[in-house]
């Protein structure tokens, strides 16, 4: 039986049939997941009821407001990783892939910092660019960033074409596409985070998206340019993956709304629409060296053990009823995925 792999390769698959009578065993590929590190398999306990639990609400707002489409890629997030296994202190599961699963986004965070932050730590002052314009309601929300993800390609294939005729240098860095949700106004801020190799470069970034923009559009001290000191923490804040799970009910009190945040289930929803399609994180003006592509060999076990996801238990658990990370999570966690869900406001 030949294995198709789910998820990324490096973190592992596996499929499982019977062998005779019955005796079981497991066709893993891929790498697994270190099994004796807590700390992590206790962050991926709390991924997965995040993710479960917001798919739910998710799944119930699309019964009234969303596609066919939208219902099953939730439900598919929904099941991600419900099923694992445990062989060789490693383990493995299945991934759906979504970026709205934050399972999955932890697992694509990992691999962009460990891919991009050896050649950004060679730039000598790089700088970190937000690029924002005017907030919009949700019905404008796609056009939008299709324009703005358009207008910042333009921007790049400009400087690349200059730079080939000798007449200045080429932009050269990461981006994010990402969007904010403003329930005081019921509006949407769609925005880039970039990282450039230099301050040329950023101010070249924030003067062409300023003219290039309507007038109305841009606020020239909107955008911002900062020095980057600490590459790893910038790179994470380029690849956030979209929209904030949990939002602030009054924007500009951000500091005095720890534990008064609220899961905007329809705004988020409206914001994983928009962006459906459109590459969320990209590079521009270099390519990352050539990595050596290790084959990832299916490999047979009947010494493993099966686990399934419990909700109720906030953990994986076996035919013997035991845990797999034991975690257990805080009381204002559990109080903001029972009691601060809102599945009206957009």
């Amino acid at each position: 039986m030949k294995p198709t792999p789910h998820g990324p390769s490096c973190l592992g698959s596996f499929n499982t049939l019977a062998q005779s009578g019955t005796d079981k065993m497991a066709i893993i590929q891929g790498n697994g997941s270190d099994l004796a590190n807590a700390k992590a398999l206790q962050g991926r306990s709390k991924r997965k009821l995040i993710s479960q639990s917001l798919m739910l609400s998710m799944v119930d707002s699309c019964m009234k407001y969303g596609t066919p489409e939208m219902k099953k890629a939730y439900w598919n997030t929904y099941h991600c990783q419900n099923r694992i296994i445990t062989a060789n202190g490693r383990i493995y599961g299945k991934y759906c892939k979504n970026r709205h699963c934050t399972l999955c986004c932890a697992n694509r965070k990992a691999d962009i910092i460990n891919r991009y932050l050896p050649v950004i730590s060679q730039w000598p002052e790089p700088y970190f660019v937000t690029l924002t314009i005017k907030a919009v309601p949700h019905r404008r929300l796609r056009d939008v960033m299709q324009n703005i993800t358009e207008e910042f390609r333009q921007i790049v294939e400009t400087y690349r074409k200059r730079h080939q005729r000798g007449k200045g240098q080429k932009l050269m860095g990461i981006r994010s596409l990402e969007s904010n949700f403003n329930p005081q106004w019921r509006t949407y801020n769609p925005h880039f985070h970039v990282i450039v190799a230099n301050k040329e470069m950023a101010d070249i970034l924030v003067k062409e998206w300023f003219e290039r923009s309507n007038p109305g559009w841009t606020y020239r001290k909107a955008q911002k340019a900062e020095r980057v000191y600490d590459n790893q923490r910038a790179i994470i804040e380029v690849v956030k993956y979209g929209s904030k799970i949990f939002t602030e009910p009054d924007v500009n009190k951000k500091a005095q709304a720890k534990g008064k945040e609220v899961m905007y289930v329809k705004a988020l929803s409206n914001i994983f629409a928009a962006m459906k399609g459109l590459r969320i994180f990209d590079r521009f003006g270099f390519n990352l060296p050539k990595a050596e592509v290790k084959r990832q060999d299916a490999r047979v076990v009947t010494d493993y053990q099966d686990w399934h996801y419990d909700m109720a238990k906030y953990d994986w658990i076996n035919d013997k009823g035991e845990r797999l990370s034991d975690y257990t999570p805080g009381a204002s966690l559990l109080w903001l995925l029972g009691e601060r869900v809102d599945v009206q406001l957009e």
